[in-house]
């Protein structure tokens, strides 16, 4: 709305013609973007009866426009995540687990002030508000001290299992649930979802939500310790990025050397996990890496 095209084929016919290229040549490219977007360039020079240099090069045009005409008058700013908790290495080797104290809501009871005030009431009722009050806030005080120490301390329950990821990297992320947490720091579960939820945490690796540690389980072949679905994503991203144009992984591939890595998985979770991670299908990368813009 408000650029007057009704698809992405439009608003780029929009762009050419403000520059003056929108001739017929470049519109029968436009009229097969569905092929242009599989990289189908084989197709794509037949139906439109280019050369290849050719369509290389309206190709290359096409890229330099702009695919998003809403980002023209966008101005939601992005905020930026703060950590709530932080962990370093001390000097021992172990891993120090400190709150955040700029997330923390600072809530105090002024009790001169409290006593100030009820000094000056007059009767039974004012004195029983007052008191009711003084009750209330110093309740709150105490919630948000024990909230504090239920992160603290969920927070280094979840360091203490994740030992190897933080010193080795994400294939080492163990299987974990809320609750191996929970019976761990004798809490209920729905404590630790609570705790946990929108709360990220600063680690040499980088921020992660700490929900980000809590992932299902891959068996393992050979009853060994099983993997990390994370894990497992991890490394169906590094098979897929160290492939050659020439050998291009399928989903039953990855399968096969997965399992030589100890990890029994299916093939329709290799094709899920792919997918979640917006990995084209093994077709759609070869044709990519033959034939690289």
């Amino acid at each position: 709305p408000g650029v007057i095209a009704r698809n992405l084929g439009e608003w780029i016919a929009l762009q050419l013609a403000e520059q003056n290229r929108l001739d017929p040549v470049i519109r029968s490219v436009l009229d097969n973007l569905d092929l242009l977007a599989k990289r189908d360039f084989g197709k794509l020079t037949r139906v439109t009866g280019l050369a290849r240099n050719e369509l290389l090069e309206i190709v290359n045009e096409i890229r330099n426009l702009n695919p998003k005409p809403g980002h023209i008058f966008g101005t939601t700013l992005i905020q930026p995540v703060v950590p709530d908790v932080f962990v370093r290495e001390g000097p021992d080797g172990n891993w120090l687990v400190e709150l955040n104290s700029d997330t923390l809501p600072r809530v105090l009871v002024n009790r001169q002030y409290f006593a100030s005030v009820s000094g000056t009431a007059m009767n039974k009722e004012d004195k029983v508000y007052l008191s009711e009050c003084l009750s209330n806030a110093s309740w709150l005080v105490k919630s948000l001290d024990q909230r504090a120490r239920t992160i603290l301390k969920t927070a280094r329950e979840i360091v203490r299992q994740q030992d190897a990821f933080l010193t080795k990297g994400v294939q080492y992320l163990k299987p974990m649930n809320l609750r191996m947490v929970a019976d761990a720091v004798s809490m209920h579960e729905s404590t630790i979802s609570r705790v946990t939820s929108n709360k990220y945490i600063s680690t040499p690796r980088g921020v992660f939500e700490l929900k980000y540690f809590f992932s299902s389980s891959i068996a393992a072949a050979d009853g060994a310790e099983s993997f990390a679905a994370e894990a497992v994503r991890h490394r169906i991203q590094e098979l897929i990025d160290a492939e050659s144009p020439d050998a291009i992984l399928s989903d039953d591939k990855l399968v096969s050397l997965l399992r030589e890595k100890g990890i029994v998985i299916a093939r329709r979770t290799v094709a899920k996990y792919r997918e979640a991670m917006k990995i084209p299908s093994s077709v759609q990368r070869r044709r990519e890496k033959r034939n690289p813009l």
